[in-house]
């Protein structure tokens, strides 16, 4: 991408997600040169007022292309523009797998821009967003520009509302941008101590893994055109991404004196763990539901969501006989088998039920509707007009108890079919003539110890003047609290007993020693938990290896 003014175009249409896409950007210091046409319905009345207003006096203008032809967007009016939107949804998903199509068919980025901008305003905000940071992504003209983080954008779903009024008055106040003082994020605001599950609200409700689990979407659609979703492994990298978090909390469980979680496999009994979430959706300015202590699951009647319990405890008896059999039928009946190599990544498939699922008439789509049967369990006939809570959107399900629970039970299918094939033999473990005579994890910091960790509580800013729609310009930061480790380095001593150089992949696992009562965990129930901390290439000699590693926040 050569054109300046593209790459500010990309950019630019990341920013107040909510505002017209004719209004000033970038501190007021840019705007979009659009033509007449681009503006929808409820500005054409008065679209010379909006020129004249929006014409004069800004550092940079940006010429956007006129289209010959414009999008038919009558499929995304089915999602109103105050609509929450739900990758867990098959409507949604359907309408935003046509848009994506739209955005990755433009032929060069002149087009691809005057096509995002043409949409902008004619879409819901968020499907905008996800749509338009999946073609960015995927685009061969605009795949290596950063996509901007979800909590910049849209800010609302990741801290307290108090935080907003806050930034807000203080902009007003101080318009010197660099003496605004940053925003506390509260910690802990979500329930009090006498709530064991509270604990863990550091790591659920942290800023970093929420903004993970909306790019982990970005980079793996689960709908949309056949060569951005299907990709190698998929199926099986839902299942790996998913299994690691789950390691890892499972491991922050043990941390402060909880067990492992205990999954939900029984979707008729009450779920124990409420959550109130407190925060606020900016698309129609309405709290996310919380669900009380001992809710339980009921069939969905909605406008554009239906689903019987009945209907994914068939769903799970399929999956499971399937791999009882070890194998699974396709549309047409033929029998595919669930082998080493390829069945976790046709089982991944099923279970989330992407596109590439395989007969999804018969196992069912029990992932997604999981999420929808949680998310919805406080109004599931829409008799109080609720919307769904944070399990129905994938930037804030993660701050819920229960995303883990349901993904525990998730999993559990997983390790079943695992279960049931050959152990690996010994040679697909050893690298033959390679010795690793010792491992040393140091931390960087001078006479630190070997093999001793440190982590601790940080305190880091995110801005959220790009979030900020229709409010004050200029820099606003908010200060939130999250958890960190001190830099540490590898120290592996390999010998390489052969009289060649030899190239290999080195993966490095981090596992607790025991539970939360103190008993030590034996080998299988460690490997459950192991925490894939890296990996990487090393040529194989007599050497001794380091390699630095520090998890910095973008």
């Amino acid at each position: 991408m050569s054109n300046p003014n593209n790459k500010k175009a990309l950019e630019l249409l990341f920013d107040r997600p909510l505002e017209p896409v004719f209004t000033a950007r970038d501190d007021g210091k840019a705007v979009f040169d659009l033509p007449e046409s681009f503006y929808n319905e409820q500005y054409s009345d008065v679209k010379d007022d909006i020129g004249s207003r929006f014409g004069d006096g800004f550092e940079i203008r940006i010429p956007v292309r006129d289209l010959q032809k414009k999008p038919d967007l009558r499929f995304a009016q089915r999602l109103g523009k105050h609509s929450q939107f739900s990758l867990f949804n098959r409507v949604h998903q359907e309408i935003a797998a046509r848009l994506i199509e739209i955005f990755l068919d433009a032929p060069n980025e002149d087009l691809f821009i005057s096509t995002c901008a043409y949409c902008k305003d004619r879409v819901n905000p968020f499907l905008f967003q996800y749509c338009f940071s999946v073609a960015v992504q995927h685009r061969a003209d605009t795949k290596n520009f950063p996509i901007k983080p979800i909590a910049e954008t849209f800010p609302q779903n990741f801290v307290e509302p108090s935080v907003f009024q806050e930034a807000r008055a203080e902009s007003e106040v101080v318009t010197d941008q660099g003496t605004r003082r940053h925003i506390e994020i509260p910690r802990n605001y979500t329930a009090s101590d006498r709530e064991k599950e509270q604990r863990l609200a550091y790591f659920r409700e942290d800023i970093g893994v929420n903004s993970h689990h909306w790019h982990w979407h970005l980079v793996y659609p689960g709908y949309g055109p056949m060569d951005i979703v299907k990709k190698d492994r998929r199926g099986e990298l839902f299942y790996y991404m998913h299994h690691q978090i789950l390691a890892r909390y499972n491991t922050e469980r043990f941390c402060n004196n909880l067990a492992k979680l205990r999954p939900l496999n029984n979707l008729r009994a009450p779920i124990p763990e409420g959550y109130f979430p407190k925060i606020m959706s900016s698309l129609n300015s309405r709290t996310y539901p919380g669900r009380n202590v001992n809710n339980v699951l009921a069939d969905i009647d909605r406008d554009d969501t239906h689903l019987e319990i009945s209907d994914m405890e068939r769903w799970i008896d399929r999956i499971i006989a399937a791999i009882d059999k070890g194998y699974v039928n396709d549309s047409d009946g033929k029998e595919i088998p669930l082998d080493e190599k390829n069945g976790i990544d046709i089982l991944g498939d099923i279970v989330e039920c992407t596109s590439l699922s395989i007969n999804p008439d018969y196992y069912g789509n029990l992932h997604n509707q999981g999420h929808n049967a949680i998310s919805y369990c406080h109004d599931p006939e829409a008799r109080f007009l609720e919307d769904f809570s944070v399990m129905g959107d994938v930037t804030t399900a993660m701050r819920d108890p229960v995303f883990y629970r349901w993904h525990g039970f998730i999993d559990s299918i997983f390790n079943r079919h695992k279960e049931r094939l050959n152990p690996y033999g010994e040679k697909d473990l050893s690298f033959n003539g390679v010795v690793v005579n010792s491992l040393d994890v140091i931390l960087t910091s001078a006479n630190a110890p070997a093999n001793h960790l440190l982590t601790y509580l940080e305190r880091s800013d995110v801005n959220l003047a790009a979030g900020l729609d229709f409010g004050p310009r200029g820099n606003i930061y908010a200060t939130f609290t999250h958890l960190q480790h001190a830099p540490f380095k590898y120290v592996i001593d390999v010998t390489n007993n052969r009289n060649m150089p030899l190239r290999g992949t080195c993966r490095i696992f981090l596992c607790p020693q025991s539970d939360e009562r103190g008993t030590p965990l034996n080998l299988n129930e460690q490997r459950q938990l192991a925490i894939e901390l890296d990996k990487f290439k090393v040529t194989c000699a007599v050497i001794i290896y380091f390699r630095k590693i520090r998890i910095t926040r973008s």
